[in-house]
């Protein structure tokens, strides 16, 4: 029983057609609550389709997301996103930004001051409250752009190659960035990449797609201590094993 307290997301028998092409096929899994989990698969393989069902912006043809047990409903639910493009609002300051979506739950100005204050702090931005993104630096808006997410409190967080545009350097610092606000806010997160070492880094478990129809291939828990080491063989031989199960031709 304890098991099933510790569910946040139920994913059942996720189903997708457009048309006559089937696109997703029967996917099942559990997220448990606070849990980082990485998706990979083949290019095209549907993992985006994945991710839009998850945040509702479409329909399954089959099955059912569940949230705490209930279907999951963006009017009821806080599922947060951030996509692999910029999309800081370019006329609100940094302060305004991570307030956005509180305002639109309609939080109380309390409730909403505490939170922007809080990720402030944790985002080392206090300095550039008043600051426009054009006034950012590519990592800093995106920074704010995922503390925008977490400051949602979300019940579930979709993140969809985040730092595809980014070179290494900046990718490996917003990929501690992201680490650091996940331990310190305790959300769960569903992380989408085409990089096998972003995952490895990132995730507590890493579910493989196939190609089309997406089914999932297998899960791999990776329980590697943090700071997590490129170069320890651990690692190396995740790594190396995942990217053996994906098939990219």
């Amino acid at each position: 029983m304890k098991e099933q307290k510790d569910v946040k997301v139920e994913v059942k028998h996720l189903t997708k057609r457009f048309g006559d092409l089937l696109v997703l096929d029967d996917i099942s899994f559990n997220i448990k609550k606070g849990e980082f989990v990485c998706v990979v698969g083949p290019t095209g393989c549907g993992k985006t389709t994945f991710l839009n069902l998850l945040t509702k912006l479409i329909e399954p043809t089959e099955g059912e997301l569940l949230i705490d047990g209930e279907p999951a409903d963006p009017k009821k639910h806080n599922l947060a996103f951030v996509f692999q493009e910029p999309s800081a609002y370019p006329w609100l300051t940094v302060e305004e930004n991570l307030a956005f979506g509180l305002k639109i739950k309609k939080l109380p100005k309390d409730e909403i001051k505490r939170r922007v204050e809080h990720m402030l702090k944790l985002l080392g931005m206090t300095e550039y409250r008043n600051a426009y993104p054009s006034e950012l630096s590519v990592s800093s808006e995106q920074r704010v752009i995922i503390g925008r997410a977490f400051a949602m409190n979300p019940d579930l967080l979709l993140m969809d190659e985040p730092y595809g545009q980014m070179d290494i350097k900046l990718r490996y610092y917003l990929e501690d960035e992201v680490i650091r606000l996940w331990r310190e806010t305790g959300s769960t997160v569903v992380f989408i990449t085409h990089n096998i070492e972003e995952a490895v880094y990132l995730a507590e478990r890493v579910l493989i797609l196939d190609n089309k129809p997406a089914k999932i291939k297998e899960e791999i828990h990776v329980d590697l201590p943090r700071p997590r080491d490129f170069t320890d063989p651990k690692f190396i031989d995740i790594r190396t094993h995942i990217t053996d199960q994906i098939k990219w031709w």
